[in-house]
């Protein structure tokens, strides 16, 4: 699986700083013996700035790394941390935060999103995500970007040789909400009919909590965690209508919170053949009927 860039970057000052902290270093030190400033040091292992190859080399051979085969997967790791992700494009478009998640997910091998008001970005159709966004963002410059984004992130995580498994919750609000239906009536139901579509899809699970299993934490709001084949921690992102939150699991227990909360609220949801034969039968009712304050 393709990592990207941020991933390769991640993983590359985590190895960095075990290796510093395994024998007993301190940034200070480190950077005296390369002739480096420390603050230089303190970048590099925050992730604030690219180690070139010729440095990682350098500071591998101070800290005593012999293995042939590791050294030059962090080399690896150096040159691809230093390519640029489609998302690059639009780095003066989005909240930072936003921007940094769309890194992790693009190396992400597992996806767990729980949404309680809305279908989940990844599987919106364009004409959803712009009566979506245009309630937030009406300005038509910044509202194309928000779509746009949506619709690359489909392309570069969906369609790729190898997508990453996905697992989605959605509160039957999700499904019922009629989103569209002030400008087009059939907005919402072709939303839905694509929702079943994707389900298709090998690796892909969508599955519904109806109303009738009441209140529960996923309630808070919206929160999606990212799990990766390689050693990366997980990755926690929260979003609501004030603010976003990117949290990294290995410095903050939230992250494991998150995940034991999705196992738990998964086990409210309908079985997936139950979820999706409601899905289809919403859709059905939507097409048949008309859009509400209509004639």
């Amino acid at each position: 699986m393709a990592l990207g860039p941020v991933v390769q970057q991640a993983l590359l000052t985590d190895e960095l700083v075990t290796l510093r902290r395994e024998l007993g270093k301190t940034q200070e030190e480190v950077a005296s013996a390369l002739d480096w400033s420390t603050s230089k040091l303190i970048r590099i292992e925050g992730a604030n700035v690219k180690i070139s190859v010729s440095d990682l080399r350098s500071l591998l051979r101070h800290y005593g790394l012999e293995d042939g085969a590791r050294v030059e997967r962090l080399v690896e790791y150096a040159r691809g941390a230093r390519t640029r992700g489609w998302w690059a494009l639009y780095r003066n478009d989005l909240e930072p935060d936003f921007h940094t998640y769309l890194g992790y997910e693009a190396g992400a091998s597992y996806i767990r999103s729980f949404q309680p008001l809305r279908v989940p970005g990844l599987l919106q159709t364009e004409e959803y995500a712009r009566a979506m966004t245009i309630e937030f963002v009406p300005e038509s410059h910044a509202l194309d970007v928000v779509v746009d984004v949506r619709m690359q992130r489909q392309v570069e995580v969906l369609d790729k040789s190898e997508p990453p498994d996905q697992h989605y919750l959605l509160d039957e609000a999700v499904i019922r909400r009629w989103v569209g239906a002030q400008r087009d009536d059939s907005i919402m139901p072709r939303q839905l009919r694509h929702l079943l579509d994707t389900a298709e899809r090998p690796g892909i699970t969508i599955d519904v909590i109806p109303f009738r299993s009441g209140a529960h934490f996923g309630l808070r709001g919206e929160f999606t965690v990212l799990s990766f084949d390689s050693a990366l921690s997980d990755i926690l992102y929260l979003e609501d209508a004030r603010s976003l939150d990117l949290t990294i699991g290995a410095r903050d227990s939230r992250v494991a919170d998150y995940r034991d909360a999705f196992d738990n609220i998964r086990r409210l949801a309908l079985p997936q053949e139950e979820s999706l034969a409601l899905i289809e039968r919403i859709a059905a009712e939507m097409e048949a009927g008309s859009a509400p304050g209509r004639d």
